[in-house]
This record gives C-alpha cells, structure tokens and sequence, in this order.
C-alpha cells in the first residue's frame, strides 16, 4: 500500500488540523503499476498562496469572503479514480473561464463531484435547485417591500456574479422553457441587465473602463463589476432518455458538457467492500452485477427504470448489521419491481435475479418483529437501540429517535398488531437506519396508520402534509407572507420547521405531486441541505459543527447569517399509491425518484388478519358477517380482472371497519345493503353492478325478496319528542345551537324514502362519520341534507365548488387591505372553529386533486393553512404551539357530488376519496313516496296527472340507467311541473311538460324515444284538442212491442213441476303447490295522440301456439279489478290486476288430463270468486268436466269432484267410434262473486250448483234435456230446452240449507206473439238469447229505453235477430210480462251459412255455434256490447267509399238504448295468430274475446293475447275527453292580449267614466296604454282604479295559432324534394344503388340510437380530455391569489389563466385505443337467423361499430374479424382500411352475410378470442379491447366454459368481453355463470346485442376517461 502525503498550506492561522484533515489518501494497487496506468493524485502544494494540484493540473487558491458559503464535508477519505478524474476536467475548465454542464443519469453523484471541487479549491456557492416553479425572479431579482417600500433583493446568479462565487443549478430539464435565457448573456458575455436599473459588465470591460472613469462615475451609471471568479455549474440529465424539457440550443451551447455516469465498477466494489466489512465479498460483486445489468442499454430498450445505484451503500449496510438476511428482499427495497413493472419486465428482473444466484432461498431470513427499543446507552441524544428479531436470532442497531420520550409501552387501543404490520415495521426500522423511506399501497390500506405507529414507537412527533397536484415548490419549502408593518417575509412551510426540530415528515400522496416540484427535496434528502428562497441555508448536523469549529463563532452569530443546522433525527416517510401499470399519465415512480428512497411495499392484509383486526378493534361484530365480507373482498382483491379490483378498491380496510361499525350497532342490517352502499353500486357502469352482484352471490350474501318487501313496507316516521329526534328507528339529541341563522330551513315535503335515506345518515352520523351523498341531478340531495340539518338543529357552513376551487380558496381566501395581507376564514375553517356542519355541495366539480386535501383533515384532522395557523385534531397536540386551531367536537363534513361518469362527467370525487367518508347514494324517490311528495306540492292537481307524471318520469330514469337516453329526468323536473299546473290549472299538461323535454326537441332520436314514453302513459303531447276520433254512429231502429212472455198457471199440474235436489259433500284433491311466475307489463295508454275508446293496451306473453279461450273480470270496485285470461295448448292463466303494470302466469299444462281419442282440445273457463276467497279462481275443462280451484296468493291448486267417482269419468268409447261429437259440459258464473257456481252438460238433465265456501255440491235434477242456463237472479234460472229452444224458469229458494227439502219448481214460459189487430199474429221462431244480464236496468234507463215512463222489474237480453230485448216484469213477476225489441235487419247466423272463403277455417268447420258468444249487457250505461267478425258488420256505412277498413280481429258492436245509437268500433288485429285455425273458430267467430270491467268499461283480448281495455258509456266518455281536452290545454285559437298595470303612485279618486272622444282617437291616456280612453281613475285598458275595462275597439293584431302551425304546402313539398335529390345525388358519388341504400338503411336505422348515444360519449370524452387548465406565472390573466404578496412587491407575471396544458415532458403520446371485434360468422348464424335473426343482430353490431367510430380513428383503432368453421381469422375490417362510407359498410355486411352461408361447420370461438388477444397487443395502445360475438353452442363442440374463461382473462391488459347470442334452453345462462363476472353476457333477444355493445363502450371508455 503506498501513500503519498500531501502537504498542504493553510491561510493565515488556520489549525494544522484542518489541513491534515483535508490529506487525500489514495488507495492503490502496485506502485509502479498505478504510474504507467495514468492514477491521478490530488496535491496541494504550499506557498505563497496555496495551490491544489490535480495530476497535471495546478489551481491557486484565495482566501473565501464568506467561509460559510464554502461546501463542507464533502470529500470523503478515498476518492475513487474516475471522481478524480472529473474534478481535473473542471478545473481545467475553471482555468479557462468556462462554464461546465456535468450531465449524467439521476442520482446524487453529479452534485457531490461538484461540491467537492468547490470544497477543494475553497469556493463559495450559490445552489439553486430549479423546478418548474422557478421564475426569472428566483434567479435575478426579487422585489421585497420594507418600510412601505418595494426595493430589490438580488438572488442567487446576481449574488454569484458580483461576489464571485460559482452557481450550481440543478436540475436543468425541470425548469420550464423559456425561464433560462435570462442567464444567457451572463454566460456568454457576463453581462447582465437588471431591473433595478443596474447594469453586470464582465471584469475586462470593467478594468478598461475604470482606466478612463473614476469608481464613482460608473456607481453614477449603476455599472456593476462581475468578478472574474464568477463560474456556472449546471447538473441536468439527458433528455430525452430521461423526462424533462430539453436544452435549449443557445443556452447548450455556452456550456462545456461532461458525462458523469455511475462510478465504474470497480471503484464501486471497492467503496462496497469499504461498507459491508461483515458481508461476503462474492455476495456484494453479485449485488453490484445485478444492478448494473439493470442499468444498461439494454434493460432500458426493455422499458425498466434505472437502478438506483447510489442506494447500493445504504443497502449493504442494512446487510451489514443483518448477514442472514436474503438479498433480494433488500433489492425489492430499492428497486421494488413488482409494483410498477409490468409482467414482462418483472420477468427480466426475475432472471436477472437467477443470473445473479440473488433469489431467495432457505437459509436467507426476513424480520419478523421489533421485539425492544430502548434509548440509546452512553451520551447518545436522539438514538434509539433497536432490537429486531431475525430467524431466531435478535440483532441490535442504533437507529435515529424522536425528540419526544421513547414509548415504553405502544398503545394498543387504536392500532392492532399483525404478524405482516410487525414485519413490515421491523423492516421499516433496518431502513431508518440508513435512509428516508416510501410506503406504497392501495387506497385504505394502513399506510398512514403504520407510519404513526412507526414514529410512536420511537418517539417521534410526525407532520403529516398532505401533497396535492397543483402543490409548488414554495408550498413545500416557504411562502411569502406580511409583517404587520407591511414589510413581506418568508415564513417557512411545516417542512422546514420539521428538519429544524427533528420530527418526522410524512408526506401523504406523493404521486400526486408533479416531479418537476418534487426535485426541490433531492438536496435534503440526498444530503441534508437545503437552500430556501430567502437565503436560509440548512445544513447537516455534523457539517454545522464542523464550520461552527473552523468559523470559531457562535450559534447566534450562525443564525444571524441565517445558518441553520438539520436535526439530526428528521426523516421523511413519504406514503403513495402505487402507479397503474401500463397507463401513460399515472408513472409516478421514475429512475429520479428512485434514487431518493427506500421503498416498502404495504400489502393489504390477508384475510385472517383483516378478521383479526375487525374483531379487535370491534369486538361486538357479528362473525358471520365479517366472514362473508371479507370472502368478498378477497374473492375481488384476487382477480386480475380491472372491474373487479376497481370495486375492490372501494372496499379498503378502512371501509370494512366502517361496515362493521356500523353492523355492530345495528346488528339487523343486511350485509347485502352495506356492501352495496359501500361500492355506491346504484351508479356503478352496468359492467361493474353485473360483477359485484356475481361475486356477492358466489359468496352467499344474498338479499331476499322478503328483505326487499320489508324495506319497502317499512313505514318510517319522523318525531321530535322533549329534545330527541328520531328518526325510524334511530334517536338523537337535537342540537342546542346559539346560531339560529345558521341552521337551514327549508320547504320540505316528506316521504318515505327521504325519511330511509335520513334514517339512514342518521346511523352514519351516530357513528361520528363524515357523509357522502353521491346522487343524479335533482334528486333531492340539498333538500335532505338542509332537512336533516333542521331536524337536529345544526349550524351549517354552505361551500360550492367548481372548475376554478384551489387548495386556497377551500381554506382562505386573502385580500389586502392597507397594504397588509389578510386572510378570511373560508366556510371550512369556520366550521371546524366553531363545531358547524360544513356541506361541500358539487364536490365532483373541483379538480380531485384540490379536494383531497379534505382527506388529512378527515383522517387525521390535521391540516396546515396557508397563513400558518394549523388545525388539530384536539388539545393534547397543541404542545404549546402557536396559531393552532383546535378541530371543534362537533364539526362534521356532509359533502353532496353527483354520481360518476357520463353524463355528468365531473371528476371521480367518489373514486378518490370515495373511502374516507361514508357514502349514501340518494336516488329518485319511489313511486309512491314521489306521488306522496307531488300532492303536497299540487294539493289541487288531478290525481291521476300525478300518476302519469310518476309514471313517465319512473319509465325515463329506467331508460337512462340502461344507457337508451343521456339524462336522466329526475324529481326535480316533476316537482317543476306540478308547481306549474298548480298555479295555472287552465294549462294542458301535454304543453307543461315541455318545460323539461323541449331541451331535447332538436334531437330527434331522442325526441322519439320521449314521445313515446310519454305518449304509453297517456300524456298527449303534440296532440289537437280536435283529434277526437270516437266511431261514427248509426240509428237504432225504432223497437216494436213483440208480445208477452207467460208462466202457466200453477192450477194446471203438468206445467208446475217439482225438482228434487240432493246435497254431497264434496271430495277434494290436493293441494299441489304452483310456481306463479310474474312478468312486466308494458302498458300503454291509448289516447295519447288522439282521443278515441280505447282506454289502456298491453300484451301478454303467449307462445306463437298459445290462444286465449276465456276472459273473466273480479266485481270489485273500479280501481281493484283483476284480470283473468285462459289460454290453451298449452293451458295457462293469466292474471293481472288492471290499474297495476306487471302480471303473472301459471302453467297448467301437466294438470288437465289427456283423453285417448279424438284430437283433445282443451277448452278451460275461469270463475274469480269473491270475498272472503278473493284472489282464489274455480277453473273448468269443458270436455273433461274438471274442475280446479286456484289460489292465486300462494299458488296452491286443489282439484274439486263434483260427481262421485263411479259418474266422474265418461265412459271411453273406442277411438275409431269417437267420430260423434262428445257433449260440453258449461259452468254458469254470473254469481260466482258470491261463492257459488252452476254447472251443467250440454243436453244433459241435471243441474249441478257448487257452494265452494261451504265445500257442498247441490245437484237438481231436471225433466228437460239443456241447451243453455242464464242465471237471472240468484234465485230464478231461465233455462233453455234442447231440441226445442222452448224456456223454462226455475225458481229455488236463496240460500239451499241442507235440511230444506231441496225443492225447486219448474215453471214453463210460453212465448205469445203481440196481436197486429185483424186477428193476425207474427209468429216468431224460438231462439236462444246470447247474454241475459243477472240484474235489472234502472227505472230512468228503462224509461229512456222503451219511451215510456215505468217503473218494474227487468231484464235486457241479445239474440242472433235482435240487437236488443227487454222483458219487462220478468223475472219476479208471475204475470205476464211484455217483450220489446229492436230488431236486426238481417240476423247474424243467416250470413253465416256461406263463408266468403269456404277454405278460411278448413273443411272441418263445425256447423255448431262457437263456445264463445262475446255479448255483454252493460245496465249502467244502458248498453248491450257485442264482438262480431268483420263479415257481420255492415263496413258500407262505417267507412267512406274510399276508405279501405283496416284489418281487425273484429268489431265492437255498441248498442245504445239511450241514445239509440249503435257504433261500431274496430279492435285491431292481434300481432300474431295461432296456426290452429279450426281450433280457434270453435272458441269464437271474431278473433277477439270480450268480458266487462267495472260498472261501465270493458275488456276485450284477442287471440294473440292483446288486452285492450274499452269505454263505451257515453257519460263516462264526454268525462274522459273533457280530462283530455284539459290536459292537452286550450291555448291556441285565442289571442292573447298584454295589458300593463300601471301603479302612477297618484291617488285615485272616486272611479268615472272619463271623456269619451267623439273621434274615438287612439289615446294613451295620463297612465293608460293600449289605446284606452280613459286616463287614471277612467275606464279604459290598463288604467289605474277605473272602474271596468273599456276597449274602444282598436285593433290588436294578433295570428292565430292555427295559421302560424300551417306551412304552406308547396314550401313542405319543395323541402321534400330537395331533401330526395341530395339523397340520389349522394348515392351517384358513391356509386350505390338505391336498392342497396335501403337494405343497408334496414341495418343502420335498427341502431341509429345507440349509434347516436355513443358518439355523444365520446365527444364528451374528446371535449373532456380537451379541457384547458390553469397555467401560472402569466402576465396577463386573472390575479393568482398565490401571488398576492408578489402582487404588492410589484412583480409582473401574478397571474393565472387558463390554457391548453402542454403534455408534461417526456410524458408519452396519447395513443389510440385498440379495439377488436369478434364476430361469429359460421354456418349456424345463418342457419339459426331464422328463428331469432342472430346473423342480422350481428351484422347491426358490426355496423354499429362501423357508424360510431367514424372520424375517432385518432382515438379508436378498430378492426373486425370473423370466425367460422373455415378459421378463426377472417379480416372483415383492417384496422388501416376502415370502410368511409355507407357502399364501403354495405360490402362488409355483405361479405359477413355471404360467409355465413357458404363456410364449413364447426366452431372456431375460442382459437379466434385467443388469437385476437394475442395480435392485438402487438400493436402500441392505451387500452385494448376484444369483443367477441357468438352463438357459443360450447358444450356441443365440447368446450368446456372453464378454458373459455382463461382465454378471455390471459391477458390483463386486454380487456375481453364474449357476448353469447341466447342458445337452447338454459345453455347461455349456464355459461355465464362459469364466466368472470362482467366478461360475459347473453344477448336472450338479439335486439338487446347493440346495446350490450353500448353498453361495454360506455363503461369502459368512461373508466379509462
């Protein structure tokens, strides 16, 4: 080892210690080796003036000005070669006067070479760091004021200059462009202009001058000298392999540059081994290999960071003090790749491991805990001994300690040990040895929790700052502030006082900050130096002591020079969220950042740790709960699904504690309903709510419908009783509060769901929570929140923000008043002084990264002002500090924000900082609580207005949710137009309600989608009062008396006949329970465009097979009545209540027996009984005479047999004998309202009476053969003979007990025709009346009737010859009793011997009369109503001769013995007939069956299942339309006049006539207008106090509504053919045919809206991502509060304004994203289109894609591809070749459609999903997207789901989605279940395709917005 000595002359007196201090030893190999290889030595030779030698190179030392601007410490023991080297460059170029730029990769190294060379020659320094904050000002000129003066102070280049000292700027790249030049004349030439008027000239210009001029002359001139020491220094990275602006060129040219890379190799090793003395040499050569690797070319082509080789010594120390422990736990600190490396590079670092031998094995340990810390032995202030346990073994270090006293004991309460917390804090405490470190972690994660339990375990006081985005350099170091004189200061930043007091700084969110304002900070946590804006220096502790000893002064004089020394137990823990892997924007952890820290990685807990520390925390949680939760949460946590792990994000620990507090208290609650409300799923993308909802089923958190109907019966009140409130089930104090102007009051209306929502903030609140409220527009959020605060009677402070809130104006706002700055308390800061309730409203309006610093406040209620005060969470952390704020114990934070995404497009307030508050998603009320709500505010608008309102409005929000419309109509509108209508009833709701839709009259799509809706309630917008198209009406003939009808005198005994009746008890099977199925009813209102009889229609949902057979109505009150439909092959009911809007349906096919024999067709009635069996129907099979009882509340079904077994079943004749025809039996329910019913065999004998409450059968037996049986009373039958047609009545006593004997008689009715007079009598065949009605008319509608008036029993009924009869007297009465009727002209079963069409039913048309007669007699209105088929109407007089009759499934034929009027009224055809066209004849002639509603409507269902509810009575209709006519509105026709009500203010005597003017001029009287002619107090228009109105007939213009609405038609005509020629010519340009127009019009018209809805999202994403930002330091603009201060001094550049924000350096190019569609173009496509048009439904989604992506090329790259059994890769659309227009999209369909015909079969699904994920990552993106379509049929080509879901999720940056076009039976629904949750779906109805498709863009699209 040789060692030259170095001698070294000092200055004058200088110790000889110091210079010893400064002999350089240089460590070398072979003496004479080490002279032929060149080394380098530094010499300082002693002399007159000392020298330093460097090799070659001498340099002549003077003696420092201001020794304590020289850099201190700085030169270590042994100066590696290649440092040595440097320094000879610099000094070479330091003695020719030039400037150097030491450029090189990040890290410490740059700054240390130069401060040696300065420390070496004894130069002083002036350092800047420069950040993008850095002005003009920093480097030249500040302005201060003193003494209410502005004077300049010089900084640190003008310093430099004139005291010849060398300026070293850091950090080139992060200033911004154009703030450097200023320096590139005083490189150059030395020269500088400033702006004090003072003039830098280079020393020889200088000398010369002074040669010829005094001093004092060029004092005069105010030149200044720059001394000829004065040297730049300037470290800055290559751009642009590392991100910065680059150089400017003028500026890079005046610099001489020298690449100073890491230290070689060797020389590292050698300094490696110097450290590590207890580690293995072979172990520190593999370390450094490893990161060298990591740092070469080629690692960087790889995309890897550099390594940051400079923390290479702190780790060997960590390894030093703990040998046994595995390396590659170390590297993760430095390097920790698995947090921002993707999986490729995380791979390359792993085999860079491998290469190294540096991977984990057995024998290497990790900490496992802290097991003691104790204050340090001997004299040590501020250290601490940490004992950490190892393996087995404990190892002891000294570590830095707290200037408070050592915990002894840690508290347990608040923070709960887990094994993975100790060992992460075991290794937190071997990196405070050495470094500052960085935690990184998710969201909720702890990381705030261990870093105070890191600092109270070793006593350290922390300072929590909170980091935001628009943060500045000042904001971290120092601000300005003013004296109270009005002298400007700095006052430094808690920072800053952190470092000069010891305490530990945690800086929260450290990847908000911008990198360019972080580089500030490298210097002190590099070296423990700092440079503030005021000249302060802080230095580190030892290099203080050391100039304290050379300077030989005291601290105060080093104070006085403002020289402050570090303590030297500060640290900085910095906490972050870890970077998105992959995203371009979010890459926080660069190769600079590196360099800074040690990085800790905190994992969320694992799942029986977070159980341990919710149990611990909350010891009375329910554990089940817990259990199923935190599944849940692992179950998300785990995917590497995105939807998945953004819901995971919203459920951190932090917000599972929340859950379980609250659960703990109220232990009732569904843990269904917290997760959800935890993730707010009400707003989350259709994508998202689908994955949660899977996930939260797969682990059995379910919610019941019993749940749910709890929930929505649950009646929740609100009281105030003595001093508490309650509110449900919750109770509170109110407040008692001084500040009553403070409370809000506000209009309030409740409802139940408010009462929930409050109810439910109430427990939140209870818990001591901050609430969130996230909610659409006009939902309601400020009304509840203000209520809520009125109820408990809260102060409230009330803070909006918007686009422009910064971080300032949330907590100050300053002004300057004389001179001086003051600040005003923001609403925030007065809430949490004084304990208000502070409401945030529109908290998603400010940029997140303002409002995030609610989070500090929230979370550790710490928070800093900007005039210094700070707010504390309480008294305990005042420690006598000044201008504290201490957090009221009543401040609360209610903070409203609409939901996220699209339409709103705010900022993700819910997503940032959704977890630190909890979240209450309010949404529009339920029906009934809006309806409660709405009559509050339009007590006198019609109730049934309301409900069409809440109708509408429910069915628009529903359409909104599923993405169909934009925006979503919220209560807020509804509440508007209720006021309206309120105040001006007049007004027609049609013009009311375009308040609200008019904004969307110009958006046709829209519009149409609107009308619709509204028009399916019966809100009648765009229509005429005029439109009233009600059937043309025809006369009733005149009616005729026909004669009498007589009851044979009892005297003559064959005519009166007993029946003898015996009573069984009945036999009952069952019962069997049925599965009642409920659907939606898509009702809709009929007048809506016009007004006509139809009321209501809507559809049920039979099969294409499926026919209806019977039709029956409940006699209940109007608003109650239940529906009943039976329907055949298969046999089905039914039911729906008629006001209500979903039904349900019961499958009967497996109940009613098969019968051998004959085609068997069922034909079932229906009976609904009555009260106390409501709800309960009897059911009849006619040909099997079975009879079933339904319960339809519960679905249990009892068979009843009414015949005793033996008589039950007909006899089976053979099957070839069962030609003749077999006999019906019929069920007579016109009582069946009163429990009983009637049943008897066509041409039977026996009538048998059902009591179904008293579970008897009563059968009488007869002595005729039946036909038919009317029950005209309950007590008298009329009954009609078989053969003969002859009738009978049967009178019974009411109630047949069992002890009667049961007898009934039999009384003939002989029919005897009227005497014409002349002996002649018209003899009148016998014919069986169709309907009978069971009760009588009333006296006036009988009066009106027959034209007389009479008063007596009655009963009306219809046959096939008349329209109407009326026997007057019948029943009750013995005597006879009159007939009159009204004759047809022609009887309906005459015309129908020949049908039109002999072949229409087929040859097997039964001569019989239908089972079905559709005749119904309505009493109230006086009305008989018939169905007849469209050949018995007389169409001739109905229609004009022009006018073809639409296609109907038949006519209603009115008659009207009021008016005597018949109308006939046409029911439209059924969409869809069953193709069993003789089956459906026997049930009836028209296509239409018809039963009544209520007292005067009526129902009528067509064989296709269409319900249409009528209104026929002429009274109830001129009510209807008068309804109508008032909601439409009486506006137009009416001109409207403007009178002006002049108050004169003179005073009005006694009223007169006033003058009349003979000329009757038109005068503008003293206070008239309008022409009166009365002046004051005279009669006239728009007088004051006259006594009438007087118009003297001059005109006011006005055009009539009508007119204006008439566009003349040739201006329509013109428009219309301007509009066909552009078409033509349009398809000439592009050479397409209009054949072709029009079929690709049939694909691009079927998905025009979702076209249209996606290209409104994504110019809204464009304009979003278009939006301008504040841009600072401008000359022009609005004044920056920031810089008020710099305002006042003077300065220019204070203003801020708004501007394109240029990209930030080196930040990648915004690339496209990539998207791929899949589609499915094999055989069975085209195969199976038939059945659901599956190849048409792609075919739409191909050219949805095609037509939504036009013109975004720039931000979607697109491509199509198909699969088939010929490939899976079949290009359609390349993604450089997109189609332009309609010929281009055309071909592509074309080509699709043509494939799909002639391809091979088989199934490439899953090859093509595989390969479109594979290839499309070839291609640079900013996301990527396959989207696969198929008619997967998986299982028949034995795929099996599970390898499907691999595919789709192989790789995490493609997002895949399959969509599955429903297969057979239950197939689809099977596989999504396999399938990851949201990646799937089942498109059951193809139509649904397109919107999926919409769907999956607007979710993802937004997320990635």
């Amino acid at each position: 080892m040789q060692s030259r000595v170095l001698c070294l002359g000092g200055g004058a007196g200088a110790p000889a210690a110091r210079r010893v201090r400064l002999l350089v030893r240089q460590v070398l190999g072979g003496g004479a080796a080490a002279a032929r290889s060149g080394r380098l030595e530094v010499r300082a030779l002693h002399g007159t003036g000392d020298t330093v030698t460097i090799g070659d190179v001498s340099f002549k030392l003077k003696t420092p000005k201001n020794p304590e601007f020289v850099p201190q410490n700085y030169i270590t023991d042994s100066l590696a070669q290649a440092v040595v080297h440097h320094l000879r460059w610099i000094m070479q170029k330091d003695l020719l006067g030039q400037d150097v730029f030491l450029i090189g990769p990040p890290g410490p190294l740059r700054r240390s070479i130069a401060m040696q060379y300065l420390e070496l020659t004894k130069r002083e320094v002036e350092y800047i760091a420069l950040s993008r904050d850095t002005t003009e000002t920093d480097l030249k000129q500040r302005r201060e004021i003193r003494d209410g003066s502005a004077f300049y102070l010089d900084q640190c280049a003008v310093r430099a200059a004139t005291e010849g000292r060398i300026l070293v700027l850091e950090g080139l790249e992060k200033a911004e462009r154009n703030v450097l030049p200023v320096l590139n004349n005083l490189l150059e030439n030395r020269e500088m202009q400033l702006e004090d008027g003072r003039f830098l000239m280079s020393a020889e210009r200088y000398d010369k001058l002074l040669q010829s001029h005094t001093k004092s002359e060029l004092d005069a001139w105010k030149i200044v000298r720059v001394s000829e020491d004065f040297r730049v220094i300037a470290l800055g990275l290559p751009v642009p392999k590392y991100s910065g602006n680059p150089l400017d060129p003028p500026l890079r040219s005046r610099f001489q540059a020298r690449d100073v890379y890491h230290l070689p190799f060797k020389d590292h090793l050698q300094l490696l081994y110097s450290i590590g003395s207890n580690i293995s040499t072979e172990r520190i050569s593999q370390l450094l290999s490893f990161a060298t690797t990591l740092c070469s070319q080629e690692s960087s082509t790889l995309g890897l960071p550099d390594f940051p080789l400079d923390s290479l010594s702190a780790a060997v120390q960590i390894l030093d003090s703990f040998p046994m422990m595995s390396v590659q736990h170390v590297i993760d600190r430095l390097y920790p790749y698995n947090v921002f490396l993707g999986k490729e590079g995380r791979t390359a670092v792993k085999d860079a491991l491998k290469r190294f031998e540096l991977q984990d094995s057995k024998s290497h340990l990790l900490p496992r805990r802290i097991t003691k810390v104790e204050s340090a032995h001997g004299n040590k202030p501020f250290k601490a001994d940490v004992t950490v346990q190892i393996g087995e073994k404990e190892v002891t270090f000294q570590v830095p300690a707290g200037t408070a006293l050592l915990k002894k004991h840690p508290r347990s309460d608040t923070f709960i040990k887990t094994s993975s917390h100790n060992q992460l804090l075991a290794e937190m405490m071997q990196s405070h040895m050495v470094k500052d470190m960085c935690l990184i972690g998710g969201k909720g994660c702890g990381k705030t929790v261990i870093a105070k339990e890191f600092a109270d375990i070793l006593g350290y006081s922390i300072e929590p700052i909170m980091l935001y985005q628009d943060m500045t350099a000042r904001d971290l170091l120092q601000q300005r502030y003013t004296l109270p004189n009005g002298d400007t200061a700095w006052r430094p930043s808690p920072l800053v006082t952190a470092a000069l007091e010891g305490k530990l700084v945690i800086l929260d969110g450290i990847h908000r900050i911008n990198p360019g304002t972080l580089a500030v900070l490298q210097r002190l946590i590099h070296d423990r130096e700092l440079t503030l804006y005021d000249g302060t220096r802080l230095l580190r502790e030892d290099r203080y002591q050391n100039l304290k000893e050379e300077l030989q002064i005291s601290e105060e004089k080093l104070q006085e020079r403002s020289i402050f020394p570090i303590h030297p137990s500060f640290r900085i823990v910095v906490l972050a969220e870890p970077p998105v892997i992959g995203s371009s924007t979010q890459q926080w952890l660069g190769p600079e950042f590196l360099t800074l820290f040690l990085f800790h990685n905190v994992r969320s807990l694992s799942k029986s740790e977070e159980i341990e520390v919710i149990k611990k925390m909350i010891p009375n949680v329910p554990s089940v709960a817990v259990e199923q939760l935190l599944s849940l949460t692992h179950k998300l946590r785990e995917t590497n699904d995105t939807t998945a792990q953004s819901l995971a994000s919203s459920l951190s620990t932090r917000q599972l504690l929340r859950i379980c507090r609250r659960l703990s208290q109220h232990p009732d609650e569904s843990l269904y309903y917290a997760v959800n409300k935890a993730c707010l799923s009400r707003f989350l993308p259709n994508l998202a709510r689908s994955a949660l909802h899977k996930n939260l089923q797969d682990c059995g958190i379910e919610t019941s419908p019993d749940d749910m109907k709890k929930l929505e019966e649950k009646h929740c009140t609100c009281e105030i009783n003595n001093g508490i409130l309650k509110i449900g089930s919750v109770t509170m104090p109110i407040y008692n509060s001084a500040e009553k102007m403070k409370v809000p009051d506000v209009l309030f209306y409740e409802n139940a769901q408010h009462l929930m929502v409050m109810e439910d903030m109430l427990k939140d609140f209870l818990l001591g929570e901050h609430l969130l409220l996230v909610g659409n527009q006009g939902v309601g959020k400020n009304k509840v929140v203000d209520r809520f605060l009125h109820l408990l009677n809260r102060p409230r402070e009330y803070l909006q923000l918007h686009r422009d809130t910064t971080v300032q104006s949330l907590t100050l706002q300053p002004s300057v008043k004389d001179g001086l700055i003051i600040y005003e308390d923001s609403p925030l800061v007065r809430a949490v002084k004084f304990g208000r309730i502070l409401v945030i409203d529109e908290a998603d309006k400010a940029p997140t990264n303002v409002t995030c610093i609610l989070k500090t406040l929230v979370e550790s209620g710490e928070m800093v002002l900007s005039d210094g005060r700070r707010i504390v969470p309480s008294n305990a952390h005042v420690e006598g500090r000044e201008n504290v704020i201490v957090i009221h114990p009543d401040f609360r934070m209610i903070v409203l924000a609409n939901r996220p995404g699209f339409p709103f497009l705010g900022n993700d307030f819910f997503g940032t900082l959704g977890d630190i508050f909890s979240c209450h998603a309010v949404d529009n009320p339920k029906p009934e609580s809006e309806l409660a709500m709405l009559r509050q505010y339009g007590p006198d608008v019609p109730e049934q207005i309301l409900q069409k309102l809440v109708a509408a409005f429910g069915e628009l929000r529903s359409l909104a949710d599923q993405g169909i419309i934009n925006y979503p109509y919220s209560t807020r509108e509804v509440v508007n137009i209720v006021k309206h209508l309120q105040k001006f009833p007049t007004e027609g709701l049609a013009s009311v309600v375009r308040n609200v839709f008019d904004f969307d009259s110009y958006n046709n799509e829209m519009r149409e989608i609107l009308i619709n809706t509204l028009h399916k309630y019966g809100i009648p917008i765009g229509a005429k009062p005029t439109n009233v198209q009600l059937a043309k009406e025809l006369p009733l003939p005149d009616h005729k008396f026909m004669g009498y009808w007589k009851v044979t005198e009892p005297g003559n005994a064959q005519q009166k006949l007993l029946c003898p009746t015996e009573t069984q008890k009945i036999d009952v099977k069952g019962p069997v329970y049925l599965n009642i199925q409920g659907f939606p009813l898509e009702r809709h209102e009929a007048r809506s465009l016009s007004f006509t009889e139809e009321l209501a229609f809507w559809t049920l949902p039979l099969e294409e097979v499926n026919f209806v057979c019977d039709v029956a109505v409940t006699k209940e009150e109007e608003a109650e009545n239940v529906l009943y439909v039976t329907a055949c092959n298969p046999v089905s009911l039914f039911f729906m209540n008629v006001s209500s809007n979903s039904g349900y349906f019961v499958d009967l096919y497996d109940l009613f027996p098969r019968t051998v024999g004959s085609v068997w067709q069922p034909f079932v009635t229906v009976a609904p009984l009555g009260n106390p069996l409501k709800g309960q129907v009897v059911l009849h099979e006619e040909e099997s005479n079975v009879v079933l009882l339904l319960d339809t509340n519960n679905g249990a079904l009892r068979q009843l047999l009414l015949l005793p077994a033996d008589q039950q079943s007909p006899k089976r004749s053979s099957w070839w004998s069962s030609k003749e025809e077999r006999s019906n039996y019929k069920m007579c329910r016109e009582f069946s309202h009163k429990n009983w019913l009637v049943f008897y065999k066509e041409a039977g004998n026996c009538l048998i009476v059902l009591d179904v409450l008293e579970g008897r059968t009563h059968t009488i037996s007869l002595p005729i053969y039946l036909k038919s049986v009317f029950l005209v009373a309950e007590d008298r039958w009329l009954l009609v003979e078989n053969e003969t047609n002859q009738k009978f009545l049967l009178t019974k006593r009411a109630n047949m007990e069992a002890e009667d004997s049961g007898v009934c008689q039999l009384y003939a009715l002989s029919e005897e025709p009227a005497d014409m007079g002349f002996g002649l009598t018209t003899a009148s065949e016998l014919c069986v009346p169709h309907a009978v009605s069971s009760d009588q008319l009333s006296s006036e509608n009988l009066s009106a009737a027959v034209g007389q008036k009479i008063i007596s029993p009655n009963r009306i009924f219809s046959d096939e010859h008349n329209y109407a009869t009326i026997v007057i007297g019948f029943p009750d009465l013995l005597s006879p009793s009159e007939v009159y009727s009204w004759k047809r002209n022609s009887s309906l079963s005459c015309k129908r011997a020949s049908p039109s069409d002999p072949f229409y039913y087929g040859a097997q048309r039964k001569k019989g009369a239908a089972k079905q007669t559709n005749c119904v007699t309505l009493l109230a209105s006086n009305q008989i109503v018939r169905i007849l088929a469209p050949g018995d109407v007389p169409l001739k007089d109905i229609y004009p001769k022009d006018v073809t009759p639409p296609q109907a499934a038949g006519y209603l034929e009115v008659t009207d013995l009021n008016a005597k009027k018949i109308k006939y009224i046409a029911i439209p055809r059924s969409q869809s007939l069953s193709p069993y066209t003789a089956w459906l004849s026997k049930i009836s002639d028209a296509d239409a069956l018809l039963a009544p509603l209520g007292k005067v409507g009526l129902v009528s269902v067509d064989m296709g299942g269409g319900v249409r509810l009528w209104e026929t009575g002429l009274d109830s209709l001129q009510r209807s339309l008068q309804d109508w006519r008032n909601m439409i509105g009486q506006e137009d026709g009416h001109p409207v006049q403007i009178t002006i009500q002049r108050d004169s203010g003179l005073d009005v005597s006694s009223p007169k006539h006033g003058k009349v003017d003979p000329d009757n001029m038109p005068h503008v009287g003293g206070n008239t207008w309008a022409g009166g002619t009365g002046g004051r107090d005279t009669a006239g228009l728009g007088g004051k106090g006259g006594p009438y109105r007087l118009d003297a007939g001059h005109r006011v213009y006005q055009i009539s509504q009508a007119e204006k609405d008439a566009v003349p038609e040739e201006v329509k005509r013109a428009a219309r053919e301007m509009g066909e020629k552009a078409f033509k010519q349009r398809l000439k340009e592009i050479q397409m045919s209009e054949y072709d127009a029009s079929t690709y019009e049939r694909f691009s018209g079927a998905v025009r809206r979702q076209v249209q809805s996606l290209r409104i999202i994504l110019d809204n994403l464009q304009a979003k991502g278009k939006e301008r930002h504040w841009l600072r330091h401008q000359a022009v603009g609005e004044l920056d509060d920031a810089k008020i201060i710099d305002g006042l001094t003077g300065e220019k550049a204070i203003y801020k304004r708004r501007g394109e924000l240029e990209p930030q350096p080196g930040s990648p190019q915004q690339k496209p994203k990539r998207l791929r569609l899949v589609v499915d173009v094999s055989g069975s496509m085209y195969r199976f289109n038939g059945v659901d048009r599956r190849l048409e439904r792609s075919m739409e989604a191909v050219c949805m894609v095609m037509e939504a992506f036009e013109n975004y090329e720039h931000k979607f790259k697109y491509d199509i591809v198909g699969h088939s059994g010929d490939g899976f890769d079949i290009t359609l659309v390349g993604s450089d070749k997109v189609p332009k227009n309609n010929k281009q999209r055309l071909e592509i369909l074309k080509t699709m459609h043509a494939h799909a015909q002639f391809c091979m079969s088989g199934d490439h699904t899953l090859e093509g999903t595989e390969h479109a994920i594979r290839e499309i990552t070839k291609e640079e993106a900013d996301e990527y997207f396959v989207i696969v379509l198929s008619d997967a049929n998986l299982e028949r080509y034995g795929i099996h789901p599970s390898r499907f879901a691999q595919v789709l999720t192989t790789n995490a940056q493609v997002n895949a989605f399959a969509i599955f076009i429903g297969s057979l039976g239950d197939q689809a629904d099977r596989l999504q279940r396999m399938l990851p949750a949201g990646r799937s779906f089942i498109a059951m109805d193809t139509k649904e395709i397109p919107q999926i498709l919409q769907q999956i863009f607007a979710s993802t699209m937004l997320s990635s917005a």
